[in-house]
């Protein structure tokens, strides 16, 4: 990723005197902050020299005191559009390319002896969106990388989920997990149940920040729970006739009452935990 311009990186300070708000709103109208402790860092990180911020910015270990969060690097390469010279830019970023690609799962399967191309595909997605939104931030301010600048991980595992997705998708098949086979037969009322709409319907599943927490709400499922709740928001069926269809039941090996029980529990949770904690 290159955007030429004439002038060099230098020995200047790293940022400018005022750190940039976030420009990203919330529906009351309200700018999305950073949290304390990254704004914190950041008015300490701009008074460094450029090359003292990039020796700190290469360290990896995340419980070095020198260490750089990754949001406070994704500031200053945003940042940086407001220089005369690409150069600091180009530096930065090779960092953060570096981050992002070490943060994603590689192509190598579990033995080692050979590659998953769906792992591939997820991977150069994930990382061929970043470096869009990137490129295009330098020229327009993109909004959607102000969650980057609040919580990098969070963002960049959106990111993936939405890969995963269109990956799961293109391949229509999933991965079944091992768990004991049980009995039991559809109810009436659970069939009826079978034709309702989206279990999450009524959350703001359209707003990025809420599809944040969502996201992180899933994941502290139980592992039954929260796939369940992955498969029916990528559309697949509880249940079917046809053998040839892949469903929530053959994917877990379960039977249509046992998943409906997940499904009702983990909506119960979610909306306790995302419309209730709302309101405390």
């Amino acid at each position: 990723m290159s955007l030429s311009r004439a002038g060099n990186c230098g020995n200047s300070r790293a940022g400018v005197n005022l750190i940039i708000a976030l420009r990203k709103q919330k529906q009351d109208k309200s700018r999305y902050r950073r949290p304390a402790r990254i704004e914190a860092l950041l008015h300490a990180l701009k008074d460094l020299s450029r090359d003292e911020l990039l020796a700190r910015a290469q360290i990896r270990a995340r419980d070095d005191a020198g260490y750089i969060p990754t949001e406070c690097l994704v500031y200053f390469v945003r940042a940086s559009r407001a220089d005369n010279s690409d150069a600091w830019f180009e530096r930065l970023y090779k960092i953060l390319s570096a981050r992002v690609l070490r943060a994603l799962p590689t192509a190598d399967a579990a033995d080692g002896a050979s590659r998953s191309l769906t792992r591939e595909r997820i991977r150069e997605k994930v990382y061929g969106r970043f470096v869009e939104m990137m490129a295009g931030d330098r020229q327009v301010y993109d909004e959607r990388l102000d969650f980057f600048e609040i919580r990098f991980d969070m963002a960049l595992k959106r990111l993936r989920q939405d890969a995963q997705r269109q990956a799961w998708r293109d391949e229509n098949r999933f991965q079944p997990l091992s768990y004991e086979d049980d009995s039991g037969e559809l109810s009436p009322e659970i069939e009826e149940a079978a034709g309702r709409a989206n279990p999450l319907e009524g959350l703001e599943i359209d707003n990025e920040a809420f599809r944040l927490r969502l996201d992180a709400a899933i994941e502290t499922l139980p592992p039954e729970q929260s796939r369940t709740i992955q498969m029916l928001m990528l559309g697949y069926q509880i249940h079917s006739e046809d053998p040839d269809v892949i469903t929530i039941c053959t994917a877990l090996k379960k039977s249509p009452k046992t998943i409906w029980n997940y499904r009702d529990r983990a909506i119960k949770t979610l909306r306790r935990v995302l419309i209730e904690g709302d309101d405390q």
